[in-house]
């Protein structure tokens, strides 16, 4: 997983999976999923993230794999 900030869009990317993605849902206003043609999320996209969430704490958290097994 990978999280990427772009602070020029204020926007945060969370990289799930390096399937290609094939298309977007919307799940609420500035928050997008990006999907599989199966439906399956490989992003999360947050727009206007500085609004939003914490970004300094939010960014320089670690999300590995043991955080996300207990995530689950």
């Amino acid at each position: 997983m990978k999280v990427s900030y772009d602070q020029e869009a204020d926007a945060v990317y969370i990289e799930l999976s390096d399937k290609k993605p094939e298309g977007v849902i919307e799940v609420k206003e500035g928050v997008n999923l990006d999907v599989t043609e199966d439906g399956i999320i490989v992003g999360i996209e947050l727009l206007n993230a500085g609004k939003k969430i914490p970004l300094k704490s939010f960014l320089s958290y670690e999300f590995t794999p043991d955080f996300l097994n207990k995530a689950t």
